[in-house]
């Protein structure tokens, strides 16, 4: 008889227990992000055939165009967590300032920021696309939490993880307790275990950054993605260069393959590109609890002290030799 696969809401029950954090209502909620997940998942299957590609005409909080299918996603986790008793606040990449939530509240105890969708320059090409989600913990029963209080280092995470849109529908998640998979089974709606405790290789053979910006790099970036590119079979290269433009697939790639994504800092703007709170951190856990390495280039992406909800930062992420590696070439010291 064939062995069933576990589903993600036997998978969290079984887990409960475990875990501090895992009280029913956080189990509640990531059940609540893989819905998000299946409704998402089902408009992209249909994106070319109904009025959701294009733009909006609005423009989001990064000054960034607003795609038809960027409003749909946030819409959709602010719809399902709005009477999910779960959050008592949402914070999104796409929303100038936080949503409370008083219908959740006092019972709520988590807080939820997230990408609504990352790589929003596929949407019109059939290409990979993926979510990006951070929980944080709200202790106080006294009042809804303020904007400051949601923006914390990424040490304070209790979960994190992401969801992929590409040949199939994954959801990855971390409590801090290893990394886990789930495929989403379209027959039968249901998410199944497919990748369990997951581990970054130590060393890959996969680069993936932007190169159009070659040119706004620092000096030790640029030298460090040229070394990639030297014949050398003793250190495995030259590296394969792999940028989908989407950071959600370009890091489920590491995960499972190893290797490196950089977006770094410019020239011009030292502060790079990609939000600490809702890209930056979230994957950093995961990648972290994979064994890999997140980084600034110069410090760890985790304890970066945030000032600001929209906060940008540079990126380097993957394997660690990897990220080492490169943070010797950015810091001189390679």
């Amino acid at each position: 008889m064939r062995e069933f696969p576990l589903t993600l809401n036997r998978f969290i029950t079984q887990n409960q227990a475990s875990h501090q954090a895992a009280t029913e209502e956080f189990s509640g909620l990531l059940t609540q992000i893989g819905l998000v997940g299946k409704l998402i998942s089902e408009d992209l299957r249909r994106a070319g055939l109904i009025n959701i590609l294009g733009t909006t005409g609005d423009t989001n909080v990064q000054g960034e165009t607003v795609k038809k299918l960027d409003a749909i996603a946030n819409d959709d986790f602010v719809k399902v967590f709005q009477h999910s008793g779960y959050v008592c606040a949402l914070a999104s990449e796409e929303m100038e300032k936080p949503i409370s939530m008083p219908g959740n509240w006092p019972q709520g105890k988590y807080m939820l920021l997230f990408d609504p969708l990352d790589g929003s320059s596929n949407t019109d090409n059939n290409m990979p696309l993926g979510a990006i989600f951070s929980v944080l913990k709200y202790d106080r029963a006294d009042r809804l939490p303020t904007e400051g209080e949601m923006i914390r280092r990424g040490t304070e995470q209790v979960a994190a993880g992401y969801l992929l849109y590409g040949s199939s529908t994954m959801l990855v998640y971390t409590v801090g307790q290893g990394v886990y998979g789930f495929t989403l089974e379209p027959g039968i709606g249901e998410y199944l275990l497919s990748h369990a405790q997951v581990r970054i290789p130590d060393k890959g053979k996969v680069y993936a950054a932007n190169e159009g910006n070659y040119n706004k790099w620092s000096e030790g970036t640029r030298k460090y993605v040229d070394s990639l590119k030297v014949s050398d079979k003793a250190t495995g290269r030259p590296y394969s260069a792999r940028y989908s433009g989407c950071l959600v697939a370009d890091v489920h790639r590491l995960l499972l393959g190893g290797g490196i994504y950089l977006y770094p800092g410019e020239t011009d703007k030292p502060e790079g590109k990609l939000r600490l709170l809702y890209e930056a951190n979230p994957l950093a856990f995961v990648v972290e609890q994979a064994g890999g390495k997140a980084s600034t280039g110069t410090s760890r992406i985790m304890e970066v002290e945030p000032k600001k909800l929209h906060q940008r930062v540079p990126l380097i992420i993957g394997s660690r030799s990897d990220v080492e590696q490169a943070e010797a070439y950015i810091q001189g010291n390679a």
